[in-house]
């Protein structure tokens, strides 16, 4: 660490600032910033050991080499103060404006998301999250001075973090950083995290550029009078600089396969003049006297970058054969490409005071900009999906929530907790039993914000609910809150069609070893159409088959005695109920379950009242005798069926008359209604007329859409 950044003083900040801001209120505001940093960070100190007014005084400087306007360098000098000193974000507007409190603010909510390099998809996901939560560019230029002066102090942390943090800044940081066209930031941040995750690559690097040091700086030297002394005869004014090629664009030409000995832009020079037309004369006359290699000029003033970078390149042999790459470009441009869009502003509008004014942080804007920045011909960064997902982000309304450790999650605008939990993972969803947001607790229906910080509250023992199905806003919650009721209700049916089977299969007096082997089952299966043993279970436990039908497969049924009592007739169509083998019959609907047209239903035969049906899944039929037969309704019924629906609401409130509307609406004929009980949460039972089961399901989804309400069910008595 340099000595000027050991301590930076107030005074070093304004005279570099007040090369370009000369507004005294400006300069004055600054000053503020500092004096109010300082009093709030007082006492604290950096792993480092540094006092923390320091890193702030850092990442300022920072700011000011690439030109922020006078906002950015406030916000940079209070950067940390909401996240570690503890100040609220509503007294840093009342002293600073809402402006700078929005950049605060951003960088504040970007410095929670704890970023993961595990996989190229996770890059590009954390990228296009840090684009689309920002609603000002300046908040990720602030963000990145703060991650470079925490580049630069990294030494202060334990290897493994070094290694995570550098990942971060390489995969992440330093690909945003070309995009917005900040070289300087990016090159630094790139040498830094190859110092951290290959050091032995890096300083043998070092160590190579140290041993031909000598020899470059004759050869640049040398070159450097040639130019000159050519463009002098030529009254073209300019100034020429060395350029040094960065450790880690040699690492990268190293690390495919090429050899140090070759790689022929170590040997650089940029050539700065006033005007475009010098950039194109200063070019002609180099080619006039130094043989350009082939293939290697690009013309960037003509072409900008997306990223707005202009310059003219071009490789040539020098002197004494070398190779070297040489740019042209103007003042103006040189400051662009070094420093990036900050610098556009700051350049053109004397001192960036009118920054604000020309970049204000709508979304049009921002997207716009973001647009025009991310060059799609470059890195992984520069993805269609990229530009595509910015755009969608916003547009859409997504909104950015972070789990109490800092991870960011992405959810549509009107996501509850619920949505939340489902997107940490489907089982931490499944076991929700509450949330907390921003040390509140909510229910589970509230509607999340932008920025919110959630903490969900689980139980191991805990189920999901189907009233959470009108909780939820994503279709991806939805579906998985759907298929664990599928899944769940699929074992209560195997279980409950297992037991059926063998229950009947031992009053029977079969053994059930015999009945169920291999022959069997396929029999069975090709019969009721299904694939296995489990969904014969699953068929007999949904009412799809019964339990009789399926063992009668195999077991040729017994003569069904008919009752004395029970007159056969003709047979007679136009009866609701079709009994197998007897023409005509009296019929009877349970009362305790109610079965109505398109029910999976079973005949039980009574002494001395005819056939009563009932449903297929009725708790009375384990209890009665075996005297069973198949049944099935005459398609050429017509006629309206009891049923009796309880309905559980989740207040105590009194929903009778909104209910029974419900009802009539769906024309279905109320022929009662009455509160069974009453205290914390009420329940209802109705008693209605329906045509059949598809009326009936209609009934029960719209009754289920009201937010009262958590379950509706078809009585069992």
């Amino acid at each position: 660490m340099s000595k000027a950044e050991e301590k930076i003083t107030v005074d070093d900040l304004i005279e570099k600032v007040s090369s370009y801001i000369e507004d005294k209120e400006q300069i004055d505001t600054i000053v503020k910033a500092y004096n109010f940093a300082k009093e709030k960070h007082k006492g604290q100190y950096r792993k480092s050991g540094e006092p923390y007014i320091n890193h702030v005084m850092s990442v300022t400087m920072i700011l000011i080499s690439v030109y922020a306007d006078y906002e950015t360098i406030v916000a940079g000098l209070l950067h940390d103060i909401v996240s570690e000193a503890g100040v609220d974000i509503s007294e840093v507007e009342e002293k600073f404006g809402s402006n700078i409190a929005k950049l605060v603010r951003g960088v504040t909510q970007l410095s929670k998301i704890h970023f993961s390099t595990e996989n190229e998809y996770l890059i590009d996901y954390y990228k296009k999250i840090i684009v689309g939560m920002t609603e000002d560019v300046r908040v990720i230029i602030i963000k990145l001075a703060d991650r470079l002066h925490n580049m630069r102090t990294l030494w202060a942390m334990p290897e493994d973090r070094q290694k995570v943090k550098a990942h971060e800044a390489l995969e992440i940081l330093a690909p945003i950083a070309h995009h917005l066209g900040i070289h300087k930031i990016k090159s630094e941040l790139e040498d830094l995290s190859l110092r951290y995750l290959k050091p032995d690559v890096f300083y043998d690097i070092v160590e190579k550029l140290n041993k031909t040091k000598i020899e470059r700086d004759k050869a640049v030297y040398d070159m450097e009078q040639e130019v000159t002394n050519l463009l002098n005869e030529h009254h073209i004014p300019h100034e020429i600089k060395g350029r040094a090629k960065s450790i880690y664009s040699i690492y990268n030409k190293l690390d495919k396969g090429k050899k140090f000995s070759d790689i022929y832009d170590l040997l650089a020079l940029r050539i700065l003049v006033n005007t475009e037309q010098e950039c194109y004369l200063a070019l002609g006359l180099i080619h006039s006297k130094f043989r350009p290699l082939p293939n290697r000029f690009k013309d960037y003033v003509a072409m900008p970058k997306a990223n707005m970078y202009q310059s003219l390149h071009t490789t040539v042999f020098g002197i004494d054969g070398y190779l070297f790459e040489i740019q042209i470009r103007t003042y103006e441009m040189d400051e662009v490409a070094e420093n990036g869009i900050a610098s556009h502003w700051a350049y053109k509008e004397n001192g960036g005071s009118n920054f604000a004014a020309n970049f204000q942080s709508s979304t049009e804007q921002k997207l716009q900009l973001f647009k025009s920045i991310i060059d799609l011909s470059q890195d992984k960064l520069s993805s269609e999906e990229f530009v595509t997902g910015v755009q969608e982000e916003v547009l859409d309304d997504n909104i950015y929530c972070f789990t109490p450790k800092g991870d960011v999650i992405e959810l549509p605008k009107g996501a509850t907790p619920l949505d939340f939990a489902y997107k940490i993972h489907t089982k931490v969803g499944e076991t929700t039993v509450g949330a907390i947001v921003n040390n509140n607790i909510v229910p589970l229906n509230h509607e999340l914000q932008n920025n919110d910080i959630v903490k969900i509250n689980t139980n191991k023992n805990s189920t999901p609910s189907k009233e959470w199905l009108n909780m939820v806003k994503a279709a991806t919650t939805r579906n998985k809150i759907k298929s664990f009721f599928t899944k769940n209700d699929r074992e209560i049916y195997v279980e409950r069609g297992k037991y059926a089977l063998e229950k009947e299969l031992r009053k029977r007096k079969i053994a059930f070893n015999d009945f169920i082997n291999d022959e069997n089952i396929k029999i069975i299966c090709e019969e009721i159409k299904v694939d296995d043993l489990e969904e014969i279970y699953l068929s007999i436990g949904n009412g799809k088959a019964t339990v009789n039908g399926v063992i009668n497969i195999i077991e040729k049924p017994e003569d069904i005695p008919t009752p004395k009592n029970i007159k056969i007739t003709s047979k007679n169509t136009d009866a609701d109920i079709i009994v197998s083998g007897i023409d005509k019959v009296k019929v009877n609907l349970a009362n305790c379950c109610n079965p109505v047209y398109g029910d999976e239903i079973v005949g039980y035969i009574t002494k001395g009242n005819g056939i009563t049906v009932h449903r297929i899944n009725c708790h009375n039929l384990d209890v009665l005798e075996d005297r069973t037969l198949e049944v099935s309704w005459n398609n050429n019924a017509n006629k309206r069926y009891m049923t009796s629906l309880l309905i559980y609401a989740n207040d105590s409130e009194n929903h009778m008359l909104d209910l029974v509307q419900s009802v009539s609406t769906m024309n279905v004929s109320v022929d009662g209604v009455k509160t069974i009980n009453r205290g914390d949460k009420a329940i209802y039972e109705i008693n209605c007329y329906v045509t059949g089961l598809e009326q009936l399901n209609k009934l029960i989804l719209a009754i289920n859409k009201h937010n009262y309400i958590e379950k509706v069910e078809r009585a069992m008595k």
